[in-house]
Formats: structure tokens, C-alpha cells, sequence
């Protein structure tokens, strides 16, 4: 039989105990809660020892749900070290999860030991905090006594550097076609409103009649310009209402038309009216070419006789009748189109010729394949010479450096064994008939196992002409990135399908880069149109910035 004491003294110890081991296994119970919270959320460095000024990748990884927010930090949290750049976040697909990557480039420019503190990470507004990483900055090391010391260099005449004609040209022949077209245009204006505002003839040899007499000449004792004045006016007269040759006309050559005119008999002239103006015209012959003075008053007998002479022939000339009329309305209509088309002509010609002078002179310059490019466009050239991006794709990531973003995309289907696939990633940049074409693809094998690139490189040269390329030439080569990770090349030819019952005539250059882990296969696919130079450019700066994630499972 069991003593009551004895239980008493058992119940009592035991509560003592019990009490004694309830803060333990509290603590044991929160550190299985900060495991949890953790298991979601982990961080690490690339190194933890630097150089004042290197980047350190700090690199936090979350696990989550499809379905989940997660808001990574942005801002300077990270010091005493200070955050120069923060990467795109990745994405990878795990099973029934998602894998978040979020890379920060950190640096310091201050030797010492630091620590990174706790960054916060919200998944669905919780808070979850990542470990500390203690990080050393090292000096860099100067050793005076190994150094050689060089004396202070003299001053050094810098010459001018030379002119610039290019540029002086680019500036030069835009000017020289404005001020070209501003000059056609005003003078094309100025003698449309000199047209619009001439007078009729017989009008307009009275007016000049009446400006020679308000005149100085004679005063002055111009007889020269007195008379040449004088012929002018009645010569112009003539050109406008008798003859269209007056003007180019001597004065015996002039005579000889009138007289030809009266025989004719297009204008009614008096004989008497034609020898008064052959006298005047030898008579201004002698003063504007032998210098001979006019008796006093001869002058203003001349200038009355012109008067009177454009008179007789005003009323000589015969009144136009109505078919005369429209007939030479048509006329001038015509001659008005035909003056007009004349001017468009000349105007075009000269602006295509002014064109093409500029065009010559710039292509001379910096060369013609610049000229068309510039002209006709070329998407490789924008590509080649706009702003790249270097980026990470899949996991393990395939780091390399393009013209534009790859998007991720819908892996195609592939006539390898699917069951042992874990997990695959397809980004793409442009179309296989496109310009340029980019496609980078990683896939992740459920179990470790050796895979052999030609075998690999046979079944994705099948899923290529699956895929639409079509007459493949295919040429093998070994490829190593510059950190010695060696791959697989296939590179050639092939034509694009485009549809069921057509294939491009041009051939599209390809090169496929193959590279193979024990637990995932790595693949670079670039098709572009061989346009002879920047192409070319593309795909070696490719080839030049690619570079690959070592899987964990290969690392150890």
C-alpha cells in the first residue's frame, strides 16, 4: 500500500520539476517557431572578403506560394556598407513553389570588419528577417620600398586639335539648301508681284515718259543716260504691242522690222512716222557712243517726238476682236500652266539635285553603308548600337549580356523523356523570322546524372527543325566562356517555315551553345540575318558576356 506522504511529496516534486523545465522548453518552442519563419527565407554573399570598392552580390532567396506578395527591400538598409545597385528580381518554379532570387550589388571605401544586419522581407505583410553576414573590406596594399619613383613630368605643349570639317559639313549643306530655297522662293515672289502690278503697254511708256521729264538729266547735262532712257522707253513699248524682239534689237534692226511689219501689213505705221524714229535713234547712237553735243532744245523736241510716235502706233495697232480675245486668253492660260510646270520642274530638280549633292558628300564622309542605313534603316545596327542589358536567366542562371530583355515564355514541347524534367525555363527575345532571334533555355533533372552533349545536341537539333528550321547545315565546334566552363557549338545555316506550305528564300545564320550539368542541361540559341557587320558584332558580344551559374549539386 502506497504512502499518502510519500504521494504528496512525489506530487510536489513533480511540480517543482515542471516548473523548473517550463522556460526551456518555451525557448525551445520559439526557436522551432524563428526555424520556420527562416526555412522560407535565406541570404548569402559571392564573398565575404573584399577590396575597398568591389562589389559584393548579396543574394536573398524566398520560397513561396504563387499566390504570395513579397516585397523585398529597396532603399540603403544595408548599412555600414552602402547598396550601388539593385537587380531584377528572378523567378524560378520548384515543384509546387516558387523560388524569388533578389540580387543587391554592395560596396565600401573604408578598410575594416563590418557586418550586414538582418534584412526585412514581407511575405503577405509578415515580416521575416535573414541572417547577419560579417564582411571584411581590405586595404589595398602599397609597398614604397618595391614601387619605383619617376620625377615630375614638364609641362607639355598640347597642340589644337584639327578642325572639324565633318562637322562643318553637317552644318554647312543644310544651311546652304535653306538659304537656296528661301532665295528661289523670294525671288519667285518679287516677280510675281512686279507681273501683277504692271501696267498695260501704252500706260506704262506714258508714265516712263513723265518720270524721264521730272528727271535732272538734262540739268544736269546727262545727255547720255538722257537718251538711253529715252530709246529704252519707246523700245520697251514696241517689244510689248508690235514686236517681241525690240528690246534685243539694234536700232537699224529695229527699223527694218517695223518696215517689215508695214509691207506685211500687221500694223497700219506711217512712213513718216518710221523715219522720225530712225533719226532719233541715230541721233541718240552719236550722243551715247561719239560723245556729240545736242544742239539746245533738240532733247525736248526728241522726247515729244517719241511721245507722239507711241501715240500714232497706239492708235495703228489694230482692236483685238473677240475670238482674238479668248484665243489669246487660252493662250496665256497655257503659257501661264506651262511657266508654272517649268518652275515645279526646275524647283524639284534643283532640290533633288541639292539631295543628292548632300548625300554624296556625306556618304564620302562616313561611308555609304552609314548613308542607307540612315536613309532605309537597320534594326541589327539600332541593336548593336542601343543600350544592352545584362541579366540572368533560369536556374542554374545563364548570365549574358543582349540588346533587349529575353521574356520568359512557354517552354515548346520536346522529344526528350519529360519524367525525369524537374523544372524547365524558356526566355525568348524576337522571332525565328525576325532580324534577330534569342531563345535561352535551362532544364533541371530530378535525379544526378551524366548527360553527353553530342547525344543532347542531336535532340535539340531535332526540336530546331521542329520548331520551322528547315535545309540545316550544321557545323560542330568545342566553346569554353572566359572562366573555363566548358560547352558544345553547333553553327550553320537554315531556312524559316513560316506556314505549312512556305519556306523564306533567305538562309537565317545560326549558333547554339550547349553546356551540361550533372543535374541540368544549359542551352543558347542566336538566329539572326547576316547583314555582313553588325550581326556579327551581336553575336560576339553575346559569346563574350556569357557566362554560367554552377549548380550546387556539381559544386560539391
Amino acid at each position: 500500500m502506497l504512502d499518502f506522504r510519500f504521494l504528496l511529496s512525489s506530487i510536489s516534486n513533480f511540480g517543482l520539476s515542471q516548473k523548473s523545465i517550463r522556460q526551456p522548453l518555451f525557448s525551445l518552442f520559439f526557436s522551432l517557431l524563428s526555424f520556420v519563419s527562416f526555412s522560407q527565407v535565406s541570404s548569402s554573399i559571392d564573398s565575404t572578403k573584399i577590396k575597398i570598392g568591389e562589389e559584393i552580390l548579396y543574394t536573398i532567396n524566398v520560397n513561396a506560394d504563387s499566390t504570395d506578395v513579397v516585397v523585398f527591400p529597396e532603399e540603403q538598409t544595408f548599412a555600414p556598407l552602402e547598396m550601388i545597385e539593385s537587380y531584377k528580381t528572378d523567378t524560378t518554379f520548384e515543384g509546387t513553389k516558387y523560388r524569388l532570387i533578389k540580387k543587391y550589388g554592395l560596396t565600401q571605401f573604408d578598410s575594416g570588419k563590418y557586418t550586414i544586419p538582418p534584412q526585412r522581407i514581407f511575405i503577405n505583410n509578415k515580416p521575416y528577417f535573414t541572417d547577419s553576414i560579417n564582411v571584411e573590406v581590405a586595404d589595398v596594399p602599397v609597398d614604397t620600398t618595391k614601387q619605383k619613383m619617376f620625377d615630375i613630368k614638364p609641362a607639355m605643349e598640347v597642340k589644337s586639335p584639327p578642325f572639324d570639317w565633318l562637322s562643318l559639313l553637317y552644318w554647312l549643306v543644310p544651311i546652304l539648301i535653306i538659304i537656296g530655297i528661301a532665295f528661289y522662293l523670294f525671288r519667285r515672289k518679287k516677280r510675281k508681284e512686279a507681273a501683277e502690278k504692271q501696267l498695260p503697254p501704252y500706260e506704262e511708256a506714258i508714265v516712263a515718259l513723265k518720270t524721264l521729264d521730272n528727271s535732272q538729266l538734262l540739268k544736269e547735262n546727262k545727255s547720255k543716260e538722257y537718251y538711253s532712257s529715252l530709246t529704252e522707253i519707246v523700245k520697251r513699248y514696241l517689244d510689248r504691242e508690235v514686236d517681241e524682239a525690240a528690246l534685243e534689237s539694234t536700232s537699224d534692226e529695229l527699223i527694218t522690222r517695223l518696215m517689215m511689219h508695214k509691207d506685211a501689213g500687221s500694223f497700219d505705221f506711217d512712213v513718216e512716222t518710221i523715219r522720225k524714229l530712225d533719226a532719233i535713234f541715230k541721233r541718240a547712237d552719236l550722243v551715247k557712243f561719239a560723245k556729240m553735243n545736242q544742239e539746245t532744245g533738240q532733247a525736248e523736241v526728241d522726247r515729244k517726238t517719241i511721245e507722239e510716235i507711241i501715240n500714232e502706233t497706239h492708235e495703228a495697232v489694230p482692236e483685238p476682236t473677240e475670238e482674238e480675245l479668248l484665243a489669246n486668253q487660252e493662250y496665256l492660260e497655257k503659257l501661264q500652266k506651262k511657266r508654272q510646270r517649268r518652275k515645279w520642274v526646275l524647283g524639284i530638280s534643283g532640290l533633288l539635285a541639292t539631295v543628292v549633292l548632300a548625300a554624296i558628300i556625306y556618304g564620302s564622309v562616313t561611308g555609304f553603308d552609314n548613308l542607307k542605313d540612315k536613309v532605309f534603316g537597320n534594326d541589327l545596327r539600332e541593336l548593336a548600337e542601343g543600350r544592352w542589358i545584362n541579366s540572368e536567366y533560369g536556374n542554374p542562371a545563364v548570365i549574358l549580356e543582349t540588346p533587349e530583355v529575353l521574356v520568359r515564355a512557354e517552354a515548346p514541347s520536346t522529344t526528350a523523356d519529360n519524367s525525369a524534367v524537374m523544372g524547365r525555363d524558356f526566355f525568348t527575345y524576337g522571332t525565328m523570322n525576325s532580324p534577330l532571334f534569342i531563345m535561352v533555355s535551362t532544364t533541371q533533372f530530378a535525379q544526378k546524372q551524366d548527360i553527353a552533349l553530342e547525344t543532347a545536341l542531336e535532340a535539340v537539333l531535332d526540336d530546331l527543325e521542329q520548331s520551322g528550321a528547315k535545309n540545316m547545315i550544321v557545323k560542330r565546334d568545342d566553346f569554353e566562356t572566359d572562366k573555363g566552363i566548358k560547352g558544345l557549338k553547333a553553327y550553320g545555316e537554315f531556312n524559316v517555315q513560316v506556314s505549312d506550305n512556305k519556306v523564306l528564300k533567305e538562309t537565317s545564320t545560326y549558333e547554339l551553345l550547349l553546356f551540361a550539368q550533372q543535374n541540368g542541361l544549359q542551352q543558347v540559341l542566336i538566329v539572326y540575318q547576316d547583314d555582313g557587320k553588325y550581326a556579327e558584332e551581336i553575336l560576339k558580344r553575346i559569346e563574350a558576356s556569357l557566362e554560367l551559374e554552377i549548380s550546387e549539386k556539381d559544386g560539391q
